[in-house]
């Protein structure tokens, strides 16, 4: 009988004698525990002892985030020496590989070849790179087993002008939970855009930064689809062909340019929307009312729903001819929860927010609302007196503007996202156009605060960075009109 291994430490002046269970135990555990590691801490515990030295090589898991190292120059040296070195016999479960920036194509080659080598029982396969698609369709088309699929596949170019096409024509039976970003999806040989109707068991489907090409369409049919997550932070407006008899659960955040149709939300219980706006434009909080109403004219009732501040912002920019016609309208019915996520407003929706209120109060001599606006809560509430609401605290929010300089790169960033606009001046054209409202609108608002003189030191500083951020913005992009132009001209 194999005796457990024991080492010997000194407490103080005593000897105490411990016994290292872990490493006795059988290897199928060991590797079962390291598969819940990422690739890079396996492959550490190769130091703990002999024992432990070749473990790593035999988990049915590659899990490999860029985030874990310091350079990407790291973490591609280290992706192919764990290529080189596992056990080629093991078979995949589970891939996780996620790169930021432009991939070497080699790179990108090899590890799609070494999942497609490898993939008879691959069941979750997870892929966020910038690169090319063709490398890595083949180990997606010819895996019959996945029930989880993530792909996140920016194009490369300087500007990341448009997005990846998604296939047409993709065979995955046993498929349950489908995340995509940065897709295009393309009209079939009937002219419509149905890209999931192959997908026979789908439950959950996450769309992030994804749009349409050649139409306005795009047709979400699934008797088993039981998730929505949306995530938009374009200028794309389309239709959604919504047909999901099972669907309990929608998300959304960013900016609402989407419509639904059919019968849309028809069975949705739980709603969570995090809206914002870059300017003050009137197709979100329109849209943003509609799928309100739409929820409120389903069959199956809303139970809960979860709004941030910025969502109620938007709603409050609605106009207030409409808000008129709103107070017989019972948008949430037999409403049981209601929880509002507190948090700071993007820079956009701040000063389309703080121009709207301080032109009410210039005129009605009023002190501005609080951060959730006056009246929102009693319209969604007006026929669910008895819900229960809960505020919650994200973050510091408060009504000045000396949070906005966290914000200024993400915001300024968003205008580098991909397209779903095939040509690029379109594109460039519309960005432009977006940021010069921006522009104007902060302008109005300073000119109102002055005329008031309730500007404040710190907020009109930090309009002023924020003006400047503006104009680089806007000079980068004309400067890249103007490349493109003359590219056209060659």
């Amino acid at each position: 009988m194999i005796q457990p291994k024991t080492k010997k430490r000194r407490r103080g002046g005593d000897i105490e004698t411990t016994q290292d269970t872990l490493s006795d135990l059988p290897q199928c555990v060991l590797v079962h525990i390291l598969s819940f590691l990422n690739t890079k801490e396996a492959v550490r515990t190769c130091i703990l002892s002999k024992r432990w030295k070749p473990i790593w090589k035999y988990i049915p898991t590659l899990k490999l985030h860029y985030s874990n190292f310091s350079t990407l120059k790291s973490f591609d040296k280290f992706v192919s020496r764990v290529l080189s070195l596992r056990d080629n016999s093991i078979v995949l479960d589970t891939v996780d590989f996620d790169r930021n920036g432009s991939i070497e194509s080699g790179l990108l080659k090899r590890v799609a070849n070494y999942v497609l080598s490898r993939n008879v029982k691959l069941r979750r396969l997870g892929i966020d790179v910038k690169g090319d698609i063709g490398h890595i369709l083949p180990c997606i088309s010819s895996c019959q087993t996945l029930t989880s699929l993530k792909l996140s596949i920016k194009p490369k170019g300087r500007y990341n002008y448009g997005r990846t096409l998604f296939p047409i024509s993709l065979n995955l039976p046993e498929l349950t939970c489908l995340h995509l970003g940065n897709f295009a999806f393309c009209a079939g040989e009937d002219g419509r855009i149905e890209p999931f109707s192959a997908f026979n068991m789908l439950n959950s489907l996450i769309l992030d930064n994804c749009s349409v090409k050649d139409a306005q369409n795009l047709c979400i049919t699934s008797e088993t689809l039981v998730s929505l997550t949306m995530c938009n932070h374009s200028f794309d407006f389309y239709l959604i062909e919504l047909s999901a008899p099972s669907l309990c659960t929608f998300a959304f955040t960013g900016t609402p340019y989407q419509i639904f149709r059919g019968s849309g939300l028809s069975s949705v219980k739980q709603v969570d929307i995090d809206a914002e706006m870059l300017a003050n434009h009137s197709f979100p909080p329109m849209i943003l009312l509609s799928w309100l109403s739409d929820l409120a004219n389903t069959k199956s009732l809303t139970k809960s729903l979860t709004v941030s501040a910025s969502t109620l912002q938007v709603l409050s920019l609605i106009p207030d001819y409409v808000k008129d016609t709103l107070s017989p309208l019972s948008l949430m019915r037999s409403l049981k929860s209601l929880k509002v996520k507190q948090k700071p407003l993007s820079y956009g929706l701040s000063m389309a927010v703080k121009t709207v209120k301080l032109e009410k109060t210039l005129k009605a001599g009023i002190e501005p609302s609080s951060p959730i606006p006056d009246g929102i809560l009693e319209l969604l509430l007006q026929d669910s007196p008895s819900a229960n609401v809960d505020i919650v605290e994200c973050s510091r929010f408060e009504d000045a503007f000396d949070h906005l300089s966290q914000y200024s790169s993400s915001f300024f960033l968003r205008f580098l996202r991909p397209s779903s606009h095939e040509h690029v001046m379109v594109d460039l054209h519309q960005r432009v156009q977006h940021l010069k409202e921006l522009v104007l609108q902060t302008n109005k608002y300073i000119h109102l605060a002055k005329e008031e003189i309730i500007q404040k030191r710190e907020e009109m500083l930090a309009l002023k960075e924020h003006m400047k951020m503006l104009k680089k913005t806007l000079d980068a992009l004309e400067r890249q009109m103007h490349e493109e132009i003359i590219k056209l001209q060659l």
